[in-house]
């Protein structure tokens, strides 16, 4: 079919958007045999304007959306975090091609409200909505007509390329990254952290374990290469997310370390517990669990390596790129069948 993609593509020269969304899902789209045609939504507005000011170039931006359209006539309309695509302009689309499929997709929390008011904005101009978290908190999205429900964290192993899994010694025993560590706070084992503050309870519960730290403790955010190699060259990854308490929501990461060969450390209140097994992930509920689990992964590195392995294959079985892009396809044109999934998929 003939797809047309808009979304964050990412060309800014940092690389940061190496390991995003957007690109896999259009790779296993393509290795499924359709013709993705990419429209990097923010990128054309910001070009949009002399200044380069993404909000100065909405209108331009939208115009060129509908050109584009109307020259490919695509069979689905796929929009990723398209915050620049006003709703109008779907309608527009959508009454000149009656055909024409629309499907938006969202990786980032519902309960951060700006987001969830994003989403709301072209709920009745839209066929399908899927989001990153599968709890009760998706009802509020639920539209008279419209298919909803949970969108995995795709693996691609054309970006994910470390194995981490088949060495016992590298580098570093932990990864750990953190956008914000202060602002807001983030929930782990029932409790608010500021995130520098958990770092230095981790570090005195385990000490000597050697961390590959993001965003913390003076360390810089990673992107791009650098990202990737700092994945390839640790162990174990700590998957922290803003709150632990949104069923099966968690930050792509968890995709990145996982696809990476890393043993997982994940709070159970995520409910990857329902999806993964204690020797593919390790799960904790406590702090003290979670220093324990921390400091056998790194005493016993054939368990962790095994652990690993494990839980890096389950998830690109169940995750990977071209699974995740078909289960889009089939909520699009109403061909869903959710025996063929081992996790939760629509609630409506």
């Amino acid at each position: 079919m003939r797809i047309l993609h808009v979304g964050n593509f990412g060309s800014r020269a940092s690389g940061a958007f190496l390991h995003s969304v957007a690109p896999k899902l259009s790779r296993g789209l393509i290795r499924a045999g359709h013709q993705v045609v990419e429209f990097a939504d923010r990128d054309v507005a910001r070009a949009g304007t002399p200044f380069g000011a993404r909000k100065l170039g909405v209108i331009a931006g939208n115009r060129a959306l509908r050109r584009l359209a109307h020259d490919l006539r695509p069979e689905l309309l796929l929009l990723g975090h398209a915050d620049t695509i006003r709703a109008t302009t779907i309608a527009a689309l959508r009454a000149a091609m009656p055909a024409m499929r629309v499907l938006q997709w969202n990786v980032d929390p519902l309960f951060e409200r700006g987001n969830l008011n994003r989403l709301r904005s072209k709920l009745e101009v839209v066929d399908a909505t899927l989001v990153s978290s599968a709890g009760p908190e998706l009802a509020t999205l639920r539209r008279p007509g419209m298919r909803l429900g949970f969108l995995p964290n795709p693996v691609d192993f054309s970006v994910e390329t470390g194995q981490a899994h088949l060495h016992a010694d590298l580098p570093y025993d932990l990864f750990f990254a953190c956008g914000h560590p202060s602002r807001p706070r983030r929930m782990v084992c029932g409790q608010a952290w500021d995130m520098e503050a958990f770092l230095g309870q981790l570090k005195a519960a385990a000490p000597g374990v050697r961390l590959r730290l993001a965003g913390l403790a003076g360390q810089p955010h990673l992107g791009g290469q650098a990202y990737q190699a700092a994945l390839a060259q640790s162990a174990i990854g700590l998957n922290v997310s803003r709150r632990n308490d949104v069923r099966l929501y968690s930050s792509d990461r968890l995709a990145q370390m996982a696809g990476n060969g890393l043993a997982i450390l994940i709070d159970r209140g995520t409910g990857y517990g329902e999806v993964f097994r204690p020797d593919e992930m390790a799960f904790f509920s406590t702090f003290d669990e979670l220093a324990a689990q921390l400091r056998r992964l790194v005493a016993e590195p054939a368990w962790r390596c095994a652990m690993a392995a494990a839980g890096r294959a389950r998830y690109h079985a169940l995750f990977n790129e071209t699974v995740v892009a078909r289960y889009v396809m089939e909520v699009a044109f109403d061909a869903h069948d959710p025996t063929r999934y081992a996790w939760p998929t629509l609630i409506a």
